[in-house]
């Protein structure tokens, strides 16, 4: 039986594995395909061979190594984006291993390169005022300005991820009280209802007859009616975040993106007390412990809980200035105090 070749692996890896075993999302397969583009163009331009040409034997560990110092130092990805480059090709050799027994060496090779551990740092979200300004910031009186108030108060209230927000679309949306919610399906296509607040829900019946008159159009659309893209929701929210920070300047010492509203989003259900692994069900977490990251940010449950701590029994103290004499009371003469003495003695001589 012949080998497969790189080609035929990777048409299979995208259409049998990863869209009818697996299921992926469009937003996983768009970032698989981006990243074995990327390692492809570097290897072609390593090996001076055009892609086509390419076989899985110049894939080996080196230059996947090769390529992930080139997304360090060429391309300045972070250590999380290199991280998901590794995951996306060591998901294509675990594919391609049971295919090219006599490349097992080489898939296990590469299937060894360890992710990189990263310092996670503590997220970043609005406070109840910076909130409130962000929220106030469109200009209502327009088109634009009451789509982006709608999007944004959706954000901040349900945490939907930003590829959920602008696939948003107007039938996903229940408003009938009770029971008013969003329906999404988000990572690995598992699907969840948000439940929506009364001025969540007032504010999107009054929008969503202005977005369009048919339930399969974006809740959030362009003034074309097509679907926001997620660059441009990111320029929306930098630009009201700028606006916001004029009434409230501690806005504009944070880096506001719409995963920052997620953020916010969760930050207020823990601050509410909500339970870690409702929030996690809430935000669509696979793992429990993804949520955990909210433990750390938020002081209110660390102050609470060094509230309920028994203070130590002890005192500031008082300084007292050492006398002049280098004799202790009962008199004794420290030897350290005579080798003092005795440096004293020789330097002034």
């Amino acid at each position: 039986m012949t080998a497969p070749t790189l080609p035929s692996l990777l048409q299979g890896f995208f259409t049998e594995r990863l869209v009818r075993q697996l299921q992926a999302s469009p937003q996983t397969i768009t970032a698989y395909r981006d990243t074995i583009k990327l390692l492809l163009l570097f290897a072609a331009q390593t090996t001076k061979k055009a892609p086509a040409r390419l076989t899985i034997d110049d894939l080996d560990a080196v230059m996947v190594g090769a390529f992930l110092d080139y997304l360090d130092t060429e391309r300045g990805n972070s250590t999380a984006t290199r991280n998901a480059r590794l995951a996306a090709i060591h998901s294509l050799y675990r594919y391609a291993l049971p295919l090219i027994p006599e490349r097992a060496h080489t898939a296990s090779q590469v299937l060894a390169i360890p992710q990189r551990r990263h310092d996670r740092a503590i997220v970043s979200y609005l406070t109840g005022p910076e909130t409130d300004a962000l929220l106030a910031a469109p200009d209502r009186t327009t088109w634009h300005g009451r789509r982006d108030h709608a999007l944004l108060l959706t954000a901040v209230q349900t945490g939907l991820r930003l590829s959920e927000l602008t696939g948003l679309t107007i039938q996903d949306i229940i408003t009938t009280s009770p029971g008013a919610a969003v329906h999404t399906t988000g990572k690995g296509r598992r699907e969840r209802a948000t439940p929506l607040t009364r001025q969540t829900t007032a504010v999107l019946l009054a929008w969503l007859p202005q977005a369009s008159p048919k339930p399969s159009s974006p809740a959030f659309p362009t003034r074309s009616g097509t679907r926001m893209s997620a660059d441009a929701v990111q320029r929306l929210v930098a630009k009201h975040a700028a606006t916001a920070a004029l009434e409230c300047p501690s806005v504009a010492s944070k880096h506001v993106t719409p995963h920052t509203l997620r953020h916010t989003a969760a930050m207020a259900l823990m601050s509410a007390g909500v339970d870690t692994s409702v929030i996690a069900l809430w935000l669509g977490h696979q793992n429990a412990t993804t949520t955990h990251i909210y433990l750390h940010a938020d002081m209110t449950i660390k102050e609470r809980a060094l509230a309920r701590v028994p203070a130590a029994n002890t005192t500031p103290g008082r300084y007292r200035p050492a006398t002049t004499s280098s004799t202790s009371s009962n008199g004794y003469d420290p030897p350290q105090a005579k080798l003092c003495r005795a440096s004293l003695t020789l330097a002034n001589r």
